[in-house]
């Protein structure tokens, strides 16, 4: 499998308008691309304007499809205006649980 982590900060009076885009993305990911094996989206405790997006896919070839769809495209649209910093990411390879 292959992960990547997204790290987000959003202003803070956009909290709600990027939490709506990303779980839509996150769910229509999740249901409409079989590449995708796992789509979490989990805000810091302590700041609130910022994510992490854990993104598990089947395979490299599989994120890079991610980004040819409507919904990331629509997404990205959304998120990227209203980002305090641009996002950063960090790309795993998975240990455990056992690839399936």
């Amino acid at each position: 499998m292959y992960v990547v982590l997204v790290y987000v900060h959003v202003f803070s009076d956009q909290i709600e308008t990027f939490t709506i885009a990303t779980k839509e993305n996150a769910e229509k990911s999740s249901k409409l691309e079989s590449g995708v094996v796992r789509f979490d989206v989990v805000q810091q405790a302590d700041d609130p304007a910022r994510f992490v997006l854990i993104e598990v896919y089947r395979s490299k070839e599989a994120a890079a499809q991610h980004k040819e769809t409507s919904h990331y495209k629509n997404w990205r649209e959304i998120a990227e205006p209203i980002m305090a910093e641009p996002r950063t990411r960090a790309f795993y390879t998975n240990i455990f649980p056992e690839d399936i």
